[in-house]
């Protein structure tokens, strides 16, 4: 009887099991300026692709449920007039429902697990776009989604630490 008792004691122990689910994924905005098309222009040029990475998510009215955006900025350039080959904007969303993970950590897994799940998907638009645009697929590479949250966190208390100095 003993070890029955100590055997459910280790299991409240334990905490939940986290549980995560997309429940949905959409392109909430879209924009693909072609510069390089639209000045009449063609031919080889080496881009000097830019690519900026801005995360969002927020809590849904449905219990459990969370929408977590990637949007992502791209500037491509020629390297060596500098002129503009092209500017694509996405918004790129995901409706997750979460479970079992602690208050404290939830920021950071819908902003760093969730985008990780979305990006593979985000990566098939931007390549499909930039191609069907007229230029080689850009294939992006991994984002780091750990070191993105790390800067964010780390620019954040800087922020505020000249507040509390000035």
């Amino acid at each position: 009887m003993a070890e029955n008792e100590a055997a459910e004691g280790a299991q409240q122990q334990q905490p939940p099991q986290v549980q995560m689910r997309v429940l949905g994924q959409f392109i909430r905005d879209l924009s693909f300026e072609n510069v390089m098309a639209q000045k009449g222009a063609s031919g080889d040029v080496q881009p000097d692709v830019n690519v900026q990475v801005n995360l969002d998510a927020k809590k849904r009215s449905t219990e459990n449920q969370y929408e977590v955006a990637i949007k992502l900025n791209i500037e491509s350039k020629a390297k060596e007039l500098g002129e503009t080959l092209f500017v694509f904007e996405i918004d790129y969303c995901g409706i997750f429902h979460v479970e079992g993970v602690a208050e404290d950590q939830l920021h950071p897994f819908l902003l760093i697990e969730c985008p990780r799940m979305l990006f593979p998907f985000l990566r098939r638009i931007v390549s499909d776009v930039t191609r069907d645009g007229g230029y080689p697929p850009l294939n992006l590479d991994n984002i780091d989604f750990v070191a993105l949250y790390r800067n964010e966190l780390a620019r954040l208390q800087a922020a505020q630490q000249q507040q509390a100095d000035a």
